[in-house]
């Protein structure tokens, strides 16, 4: 399996591709994704080196038997909205430990943030977090094109008060839009391991090239949620390029 940038330590820039691809999370969320569909995104994962590949709650199964312990399996709970019941995201996220999936990315009830209600927040995150357990990589999608700066605080803040191990900026359906430099900064500040916290930050959400990965690196993100990953990997061969992704996460 590859190796993930060590989280506890602000991110380096990554000097070659094998140390880009180590912070992806390589990413199929589309509702149409097919089983076939999966395995190719497996295949592409473990010959790109990436650390993770991300799916659907329906297709963790699949994955964790084609990736063979040959790269992480992530999937979503509550996702895209985030507007389930807390007890209902938890029977997701445990029956997805379950299906041995390594990481699982929560989406908060983004209303429940911007009413400042970060209590309920924080309790949200906590009853998941209760079914993922310790040796499970807890991500928490808090939706920052939707928030002001206080409500990302706030939202970072509950999360790490509630145990999670990364923020995560967005789903990538948003129509708010996805990941920014300035979210990101703002979080790893607020709870990342850049501004002296605990937590990873991962930046996912319209990541289409090379120069906007490396600034998501640079601003605080450990990880990185990207569908096109051949194309943003393929900025360190500048002189053939791969066409940029248009997918939107």
């Amino acid at each position: 399996m590859t190796a993930q940038p060590d989280a506890t330590q602000p991110p380096r820039p990554p000097h070659d591709k094998a140390a880009l691809a180590a912070f992806v999370d390589h990413t199929l969320l589309k509702p149409e994704a097919t089983a076939a569909d999966v395995a190719v995104l497996v295949e592409e994962g473990v010959a790109l080196g990436v650390f993770s590949v991300c799916v659907s709650p329906s297709f963790v199964s699949l994955a964790v038997e084609m990736a063979a312990g040959r790269l992480a399996v992530a999937t979503v709970c509550g996702f895209p909205s985030g507007k389930h019941m807390s007890d209902v995201k938890a029977f997701e996220a445990a029956r997805s430990v379950a299906d041995d999936a390594d990481e699982v990315d929560m989406v908060i009830d983004v209303g429940t943030a911007r009413a400042g209600r970060f209590d309920a927040v924080q309790a949200d995150i906590a009853a998941v977090r209760a079914a993922v357990p310790a040796d499970r990589v807890l991500k928490v999608i808090i939706e920052s094109a939707a928030l002001t700066d206080e409500q990302i605080i706030g939202a970072c803040r509950a999360a790490e008060a509630a145990g999670a191990d990364f923020v995560k900026t967005s789903t990538g359906f948003h129509p708010a839009g996805g990941a920014s430099v300035h979210a990101v900064s703002l979080m790893a500040r607020t709870v990342g391991v850049a501004g002296g916290g605990k937590l990873g930050v991962k930046a996912s959400g319209g990541i289409r090239d090379f120069d906007s990965a490396l600034e998501m690196i640079g601003a605080g993100a450990t990880r990185l949620g990207l569908s096109g990953t051949a194309a943003v990997l393929s900025g360190f061969d500048r002189d053939t390029p791969a066409p940029a992704s248009t997918d939107t996460y």
